[in-house]
């Protein structure tokens, strides 16, 4: 995970929670740990709370994986083709794609299917060029596969939003079976079978598969049927599933967490062994000094370079038979290769990143929902993984977009990515990747701007879209519209959450022991983290990485050994940051535990994940008095009252003089409307300290507020939106009611209480009269939660006057001290 700075994200520390009497008694006699009361209390957060919950999630021989053939009629069809096509030896392709995902599912077929089609020329596979194609099927190579007498196409990790092509092979005498888990199309496409987990139940042990894990369960299903045939053992494939799970970020719960563990087991075998079964595998192990034996390896070494051959070259194919051959000396130089891949893409991915963020410090970001930027220098195959680090620093989903040549078709960076459209052909496009943050359905946001795209797919953390470039900026605007409509209004910065507060002498072995309990970690289940307060770092230094050449990529890590008043010194590692990132003085921590057991640099060592002042409320405040205040004060009838003299007031707008005319402070933030919380006023001043601007307050006198006459207005409202039946977003209702959004939670309530029926997604209001409710009304319940709106509207005129009255001075020492 991307480290966090300081001063751009809120920190949450999970509760201690109030555990069963005998949970840690219970959790240390089923692991053997001695008082794990560390590993009893995440669990328990978690949500494993009896002892068969952890024997299942503990314990990968203790679950009992779904049937292949849970997938229903969509599995039956496609093992049943595929029985037909080895009866009378047909030629079938694997399609697969260029990402982690989809080089592993097409190994994961190549590797099973080939025990049933081993005749010369009988099995291939096609995987699209990064660089120059899209994702999915596309009608060139469908052509290409048809004119070497492919019979049947077998797709993995792509494939459901493909009709148009799908028929073109159809049209070319070829019948199509699509396994994959992006998003189903409405209308099933004229395919064999598609077997996809989206048409399982959302609470299915399968729901969360993969691309790989649905390769996989196919190839399950046709060792069940045809169990003779087979020569080599259908576990030698689960190293490779739990490579694609966990390198796609996929929810590890269910037949996941399982495929993932004991692919696990399996992977840590190959360096092990004299000789390994895939030395292709053992040899990116040794490449990224690794041992195979956690998820880390995968998503910090395996996966990164599977990706990055894609990402620098374009071709994965190789990467396939990196991961499928017997031959070491073919795999030692294609694993090479795969490194140097690795390493030109971190010295790329580092400099789009800090282009990137450039633009961002220049930026008020305050108002913003979705991140949308483009250039036209940015290279495509890295905008996912930069979408990924800017989404997670500033806690917004993230767009990164690059300019296409006129002449070249639409792809993405992103996942699951199709064309829509051959209106783009000669047009200029902008094409990049998508990733979200904090739950938030960026595929959902991506979709709705459909009618503006070219091409679009994915899941809801990561999508890949194209469209014209003369309509980006309607984009951006219409995005980020629907961003407040369906979530409200844009937070003010991210969170960085901390799951244990522990001292430096409690890290290694122990707790390391306890923490694994909850392993192969991922989304629902993420890394814990630690948050060691007071401490400070020592022996300090940075180091460029270096290519297997020898020379230098601009890519960094600053190392150190973390101290507290417990006496301990440990190890650890900030990536992409230099030694002055790490400056003097005591400091809050929070960061990962983890442990590299490559036998050259076997050692515990923590990766920092955040950094803050140890007593941030103090340092705020003296640094705001040393820099004489943040806040200016323009507002409307109140020239010459602010708490602070010598304040001269320019005719420019955004130019205000403070004491002197020597000493212009130029384009400071206004803030033009009158806040009603304390936490509105610290959102403003967050973004004023990020941009190191002060902050104008420019809001009018608030008028006087009727709250009888606000309730009024809020039903009359009501009942013309009940008349005319139209659906208005949260904030819009909030704007023309003239309250915020909690005041106006508890007028809703209120409106339920007096007959209204109130759908609260894309808000929609009926009316609903007596006679037509079987329900008596309770007058006294109605009372209650109108007395409860109107004081919350008095409340907020109180709120508003005084943030109109109160002299800079004080709301500065308010905000800073509770900030």
């Amino acid at each position: 995970m991307a480290a966090v700075d300081w001063p751009e994200a809120d920190w949450q520390i999970a509760p201690v929670p109030k555990m069963a009497a005998g949970w840690v008694e219970t959790v240390g006699a089923m692991t053997g740990l001695p008082e794990p009361v560390c590993g009893a209390r995440l669990l328990w957060l978690r949500g494993i709370r009896s002892a068969e919950d952890l024997r299942g999630f503990w314990r990968a021989e203790d679950y009992v994986p779904s049937s292949p053939f849970e997938f229903g009629e969509e599995m039956d069809r496609a093992v049943s083709r595929l029985m037909a096509a080895y009866e009378c030896q047909e030629r079938v392709a694997i399609w697969g794609d260029f990402d982690a995902d989809g080089v592993t599912s097409t190994a994961v077929l190549w590797d099973g299917l080939r025990q049933f089609f081993s005749g010369e020329g009988q099995l291939s596979y096609f995987i699209p060029n990064r660089l120059k194609e899209s994702h999915g099927l596309a009608m060139e190579g469908l052509r290409q596969l048809a004119e070497q007498g492919v019979q049947l196409v077998v797709t993995c990790d792509t494939g459901s939003t493909n009709p148009q092509e799908i028929g073109y092979a159809q049209s070319l005498g070829m019948e199509v079976i699509v396994t994959d888990h992006h998003t189903l199309p409405a209308e099933r496409p004229a395919v064999v079978a598609i077997v996809n987990p989206r048409a399982l139940p959302a609470d299915h042990p399968m729901a969360h598969l993969s691309g790989v894990a649905v390769a996989y369960k196919l190839i399950e299903a046709l060792y069940e049927k045809l169990p003779t045939v087979p020569v080599r053992s259908l576990h030698e494939l689960v190293d490779l599933v739990a490579i694609g799970l966990i390198a796609d970020l996929v929810e590890l719960t269910g037949d996941c967490r399982y495929l993932a563990q004991i692919g696990i087991e399996q992977l840590q075998t190959h360096l092990k062994a004299e000789k390994p079964r895939r030395p292709g595998v053992a040899q990116l192990l040794k490449l990224c000094r690794r041992a195979g034996d956690r998820p880390t390896d995968i998503s910090f070494g395996l996966g990164p370079r599977i990706n990055a051959v894609s990402r620098i070259y374009g071709d994965a194919s190789f990467c396939v038979e990196l991961l499928t051959s017997n031959d070491p000396a073919r795999c030692q130089m294609l694993a090479e290769k795969a490194e140097l891949a690795n390493v030109r893409r971190k010295a790329l991915q580092n400099d789009v990143l800090q282009q990137v963020t450039r633009q961002l410090e220049t930026r008020d970001l305050s108002t913003t929902g979705v991140i949308v930027l483009c250039d036209s220098q940015w290279p495509v195959g890295v905008l996912g993984l930069v979408a990924g680090q800017i989404a997670q620093k500033y806690g917004k989903p993230t767009i990164l977009l690059t300019l296409d040549a006129p002449s070249e078709e639409e792809t993405d960076g992103g996942t699951g990515f199709r064309p829509t459209s051959a209106q783009s052909v000669g047009r200029r496009l902008v094409r990049g990747s998508a990733r979200s943050i904090n739950g938030i359905d960026l595929y959902d946001l991506v979709r709705s701007q459909a009618h503006l795209l070219t091409g679009f797919g994915g899941h809801p953390f990561a999508a890949g879209l194209s469209l014209p470039a003369e309509d980006l900026p309607l984009f951006r605007a219409a995005i980020d519209q629907q961003y407040r409509q369906k979530l409200g209004p844009v937070p003010g910065r991210p969170t960085v959450q901390a799951d244990l507060t522990v001292q430096v002498a409690d890290l290694g072995q122990a707790l390391f022991r306890e923490l694994k309990l909850l392993e192969p970690c991922g989304m629902g289940n993420p890394v814990p983290k630690l948050l060691i307060e007071n401490a400070w770092f020592e022996q300090v230094w940075h180091q460029k990485l270096k290519d297997r050449t020898g020379g230098k990529v601009g890519y960094i890590k600053a190392s150190f050994k973390l101290c507290d008043e417990s006496g301990a010194q440990f190890p650890g590692l900030w990536w992409g940051h230099y030694k002055e990132d790490l400056p003097p003085g005591r400091w809050d921590v929070v960061a990962e535990l983890d442990y590299n057991s490559h036998p050259k640099c076997r050692r515990y060592e923590i990766r920092l994940v955040a950094i803050r002042p140890a007593d941030q409320a103090a340092s705020k405040v003296q640094a705001t008095s040393a820099n004489g205040g943040w806040l200016l004060d323009r507002r409307q009838g109140r020239h010459g009252v602010s708490g602070r003299a010598g304040v001269k007031q320019s005719r420019n707008p955004f130019l205000n003089l403070e004491g002197s005319d020597s000493s212009p402070v130029v384009d400071p933030l206004v803030l033009d409307q009158c806040p009603t919380e304390w936490k509105e006023l610290r959102l403003w001043q967050y973004q004023s300290s990020r941009i190191a601007k002060p902050l104008a307050l420019a809001y009018a006198s608030p008028d006087t507020v009727d709250p009888v006459a606000v309730w009024t207005k809020l039903v009359g409202l009501a009942k013309h939106l009940s008349r005319t039946g139209v659906a208005v977003t949260r904030e819009q209702l909030s704007e023309r009611v003239g309250v915020c959004d909690r005041t106006l939670n508890l007028g809703l309530l209120a409106l339920a209480k007096a007959g209204f029926t109130v759908e609260d997604s894309a808000i929609e209001i009926r009316f609903q009269s007596n006679s037509d409710n079987s329900q008596p009304v309770d007058h006294s319940l109605r009372e209650a939660a109108l007395s409860r709106f109107l004081s919350a509207v008095q409340e907020e005129d109180f709120r508003r006057r005084y943030f109109y009255q109160a002299d800079v001075d004080t709301l500065e020492l308010a905000v800073t001290t509770e900030a």
